[in-house]
C-alpha cells in the first residue's frame, strides 16, 4: 500500500491525543511519586511513555516522515505551553492574590530543566521513530513487538539519561542521579512491554481503517524536511 498524501481525520484525532499526553506529561513532571522508600520517580512516568506508543503507532502506519511531523509538532506545542507558563508566571499579581508562589512552584520551571526536556524528547523520539521504521523494513513489517520494544529500548534510554544527567548532574551525589536514571528507564520500558497487545489492537485497526501500511524503503531519515 501507498503512502498517502493527504491527512485524515483519524490521524489529525491521534495526533491531537498525542501532543496532549506531551502537554499533560509536562505539567505533572514536578510531582514526584513515592513507589517505595527507597525509588522515587516523577509523576510523568504514569503518562510520558505513551508518547512512545504514539510514536511507533505514527511511524508504523503512516511512516517516519509523517511521525516526524508530529513530533516537531509535539516540540513546539511544549516550547510554547512552557513560554506561556513563564509569562503568566512573571506578571505582576494584586496584593490580594496569595497563591503566587504555590503557582509559580507547579507552573514554572528553570531553563535547564527546560532544556534537558526538550533535548530528551528530541533525541528520545526520533530515534524511537528511526529504529522502528529501519526494523521495519528488515523484518518485512513482521514481528510488530520486536520492533516497538527494541526502539523503546533506545528512544526511552537516551530520553531518560539526557534528561535526568542535563537536569540534576552536580545538584545531587552521583549515584542518587543513576538511580534515577535507571528506574525511569526501566519503568518506561515495562510500560512499553505491558501495553505491547494494545498497540497491536490499534495499529491493525488503523491499518485496516486508513488503507495504509508504509514501508520507509530508501529514505533518509533527517529530522528536517528531506
Amino acid at each position: 500500500m501507498k503512502e498517502k498524501k493527504t491527512v485524515s481525520q483519524t490521524f489529525m484525532v491521534i495526533a491531537v491525543l498525542y501532543v496532549t499526553c506531551l502537554l499533560l506529561s509536562n505539567i505533572i513532571a514536578g510531582k514526584m511519586w513515592a513507589v517505595t522508600s527507597s525509588i522515587t520517580l516523577p509523576a510523568a512516568v504514569i503518562l510520558f511513555p505513551i508518547t512512545y506508543i504514539f510514536g511507533d503507532v505514527f511511524t508504523e502506519v503512516y511512516g517516519f516522515r509523517k511521525a516526524r511531523t508530529i513530533i516537531w509538532l509535539g516540540f513546539g506545542c511544549s516550547f510554547f505551553a512552557v513560554l506561556i507558563y513563564l509569562i503568566t508566571v512573571a506578571l505582576p499579581h494584586p496584593g490580594f492574590w496569595e497563591n503566587q508562589e504555590a503557582y509559580a512552584l507547579v507552573m514554572g520551571t528553570t531553563p535547564r530543566v527546560a532544556a534537558a526536556s526538550f533535548i530528551g524528547y528530541l533525541f528520545g523520539e526520533f530515534s524511537n521513530s528511526m529504529v522502528l521504521s529501519r526494523l521495519k523494513v528488515k523484518t518485512q513489517g513482521k514481528k510488530l513487538w520486536i520492533r516497538t520494544i527494541l526502539s523503546t529500548l533506545v528512544g526511552e534510554g537516551l530520553d531518560s539519561v539526557i534528561f535526568v544527567t542535563v537536569s540534576f548532574w552536580g545538584t545531587m551525589d552521583n549515584g542518587t542521579v543513576l538511580q534515577m536514571i535507571l528506574f525511569q528507564y526501566l519503568f518506561k520500558v515495562c510500560y512499553e512491554i505491558v501495553f505491547t497487545p494494545v498497540t497491536y489492537a490499534v495499529v491493525n485497526w488503523l491499518k485496516g481503517v486508513e488503507g495504509v501500511d508504509t514501508f520507509d524503503r530508501d529514505i533518509k531519515y533527517s529530522i528536517l524536511k528531506d
